[in-house]
């Protein structure tokens, strides 16, 4: 029988993640829904993403005297509320007035830190500027090495406690949703303009009273014609470097003092190279299926990179996740937090800053939950043998 869905568009009502993915979709203009929601040519990664969970079971403990859930954890030495962060994206203000800031201050709220996308639509100033909020930059590697030293000593004056480089997108995927639904690069076609009469509310939050969002972050890679979302997108993509290697990273761990973590890694020998390399963390993704079609899912690989860096750096997981099993699972298989990445724009859509702490909420809730019907108490309790992978 299929589960009822919620069909409204309070967020408050939302029951789960998917519940306010309908709610964002009822909200947002088709174009920018798709941005966030598709994934690359025939969205196999971003299906598989979602079918690795159902691989694992979980073998409960039944009489082991439950007592009140206690989900903390410590990364980097300092702890925090909760087993996740908000990872990296862009383009956030196209679902909400100040998107950027909406997410950080809701994960402030939650105690869990909050990673800014550095094709953000909020200045990396305006981030570390909350008082209480664990603040890290991600970057990626452009041709001109000097911006890319530039962007590393304003993360280092703006106050930011690590950088996190992104490894798997010097080659733009084939999205083809944003292909169909621009003219050209984030120029909507007229169906998706004129679709826009149709969302009063989000025309209201996003587009006054300046218009469109621009890039904050960009200042010195962009003319000041460039920008707003269309200009920059028609420079930042040939910018970006394929040639990226570990010499890079080499040169990086000299310039940058602060903790260093890798998002895009999949394959364990390149996870257990980063560690070699001086890394301090890595995110093992594939970034949510938006790159490569057929890739591995990070769950695929976690149990061995877990095996392999054991406890030599810390390891966290992203891609696909949207329940609190999903979480409790990852961090059953080796992985200290998880990036949280659609889950929470979602309920930025749907509302707001509060709509990012309800998100949270509801996750927060099924991993109490879950890791209460397995019978532990404290997350540290939880390692492989709670599992059942099933062929």
């Amino acid at each position: 029988m299929k589960r009822q869905r919620y069909t409204g568009s309070n967020y408050k009502k939302a029951l789960n993640i998917e519940d306010m993915e309908h709610i964002a979709k009822r909200r947002l203009p088709s174009f920018v829904f798709e941005y966030v929601y598709g994934g690359s040519d025939d969205e196999h990664t971003l299906a598989h993403n979602r079918r690795v969970f159902d691989r694992y079971l979980f073998e409960p403990k039944t009489m082991t005297r439950v007592g009140p859930r206690k989900l903390s954890t410590t990364l980097f030495g300092q702890e925090h509320r909760l087993p996740v962060a908000i990872g990296p994206t862009g383009f956030n203000g196209m679902l909400s007035h100040d998107g950027d800031l909406k997410l950080a201050l809701a994960a402030r709220d939650a105690g869990i830190p909050f990673v800014l996308s550095s094709v953000s639509t909020t200045r990396m100033e305006e981030i570390t500027a909350i008082e209480g909020l664990t603040a890290w930059m991600q970057i990626y590697f452009y041709r001109d090495r000097h911006f890319v030293k530039s962007m590393i000593e304003r993360c280092a004056r703006a106050g930011f406690d690590a950088i996190v480089v992104t490894t798997d997108s010097a080659i733009y995927g084939n999205r083809e949703w944003d292909v169909r639904n621009f003219r050209r690069p984030l120029k909507p076609s007229t169906a998706n303009l004129l679709h826009l009469l149709t969302k009063p509310g989000w025309m209201k939050d996003v587009l006054w009273p300046d218009g469109l969002p621009t890039f904050k972050n960009l200042d010195d890679l962009l003319p000041p014609d460039k920008r707003n979302a269309q200009g920059a997108s028609q420079i930042i993509g040939p910018q970006l470097d394929p040639t990226l290697n570990w010499d890079d990273i080499a040169w990086l761990r000299d310039v940058w003092p602060g903790k260093l973590i890798l998002k895009g890694i999949i394959a364990p020998d390149e996870a257990e190279e980063a560690v070699q390399r001086g890394v301090d963390g890595i995110v093992l993704s594939n970034h949510g299926g938006r790159q490569l079609n057929h890739s591995l899912s990070p769950m695929d690989t976690l149990a061995e990179v877990k095996a392999r860096v054991g406890e030599r750096c810390q390891l966290f997981v992203d891609s696909g996740f949207r329940r609190g099993t999903d979480i409790v699972k990852a961090l059953a298989l080796g992985a200290d937090a998880v990036w949280l990445g659609r889950a929470t724009l979602y309920g930025l859509a749907a509302g707001g800053q509060a709509g990012v702490t309800h998100a949270l909420g509801l996750l927060e809730k099924e991993m109490a939950s879950t890791l209460g019907l397995l019978g532990f108490t404290h997350l540290s309790e939880l390692d492989e043998r709670c599992l059942r992978q099933m062929s």
